[in-house]
């Protein structure tokens, strides 16, 4: 199998504040638009790249915020949910995506080299978030991510949403702080999506698994896609963790 990352592609992972003393993990699994060298722009244009197919807009924004104001560490990622989704179990249909949101993904059509994004990508960002989580230096993941408001014609009205699989503790909790101290917000538990072991990695497979509370956190884009709104919505949410952890058993 050709190697896929060549000289100058960067790793798949970017670690925020190694040392942080926060005891919360914190995720970005669709952070970056980067691009292997050898996809060239994965046939689409830059407008099509800079959609929300390609990344979750302000995602990396906010949780760099969040990681200096909790001084946490955080993961990101490098590379575009459009070369691997590494949210996605690998054989997950949209694991290499050949359609996102009625765009057709010229390069992930009948692509040969959907394993070598697993072992290149995939596979080293989810062993670097087990190592960090294996340390034993955290009592709780959050994962943190952005929907588009609007989905194939369909509305979505929320502010934020909280996905979680089996346990729902830790999303309650958070969402209650929220609740009582910004009531004008609009909250939804498993939306914009259900989580499920088919479909989803980071509940399943980092914080069920480990029995680690955890949340998967969505933000509307249209909030976070400019500083003003990022700044906003990391208080908010540095606010919302802060009052989790005190509530947390050590």
């Amino acid at each position: 199998m050709t190697q896929l990352l060549q000289a100058g592609d960067p790793s798949p992972s970017l670690i925020l504040n190694p040392e942080g003393t926060c005891p919360i993990l914190l995720a970005c699994e669709h952070a970056g638009q980067g691009i292997p060298k050898a996809l060239g722009d994965l046939g689409l244009s830059r407008e099509q790249l800079d959609m929300h197919i390609g990344w979750d807009i302000g995602a990396a924004a906010l949780t760099r915020l969040l990681s200096e104001r909790l001084n946490a560490t955080a993961i990101l990622q490098y590379y575009s949910r459009l070369v691997i989704d590494c949210n996605r179990p690998p054989e997950a249909p949209d694991s290499v995506p050949e359609v996102s949101d009625k765009v057709t993904i010229p390069a992930n059509v009948d692509a040969d080299n959907k394993q070598a994004r697993v072992d290149e990508i995939f596979t080293p960002y989810q062993g670097q978030v087990s190592r960090l989580l294996d340390s034993g230096r955290y009592k709780a993941a959050l994962s943190i991510h952005s929907f588009t408001p609007v989905m194939q014609g369909v509305p979505r009205p929320w502010d934020i949403g909280f996905l979680f699989g089996s346990h729902d503790d830790t999303s309650r909790r958070l969402a209650a702080f929220l609740e009582k101290a910004y009531p004008w917000m609009t909250i939804g538990f498993n939306e914009p999506y259900q989580v499920s072991g088919l479909s989803d990695w980071f509940v399943p497979r980092h914080g069920e698994a480990r029995g680690l509370p955890h949340a998967l956190i969505e933000v509307r884009n249209d909030h976070i896609s400019d500083k003003d709104g990022q700044e906003k919505w990391a208080d908010i949410l540095a606010a919302s963790f802060r009052h989790f952890l005190e509530e947390v058993p050590a």
